[in-house]
């Protein structure tokens, strides 16, 4: 258990640093307007393909495993 409460804030930063580049590769094809319900009427013919997708997926799991490491920083204390 000592393991898990000396590695677990190096492991949170670690996935931190890997959300923060994960959101801020992804591409942003619209704007304001579309995220707030606006925008041009053909936006849900959108799919990701290849990298897009490969780093949409990637960014899911990695805010997850920040979510499961903050809960076990809770409880590990």
């Amino acid at each position: 258990m000592e393991l898990i409460a000396t590695a677990l804030p190096w492991a949170q930063v670690a996935l931190s640093a890997l959300l923060i580049a994960a959101i801020l590769l992804q591409q942003s094809g619209t704007d304001t307007g579309g995220a707030l319900g606006g925008g041009e009427g053909s936006s849900w013919q959108n799919s990701k393909r290849g990298v897009e997708k490969v780093l949409f997926n990637a960014t899911i799991i990695i805010a997850l495993l920040f979510a499961v490491s903050s809960f076990l920083a809770l409880i590990v204390r």
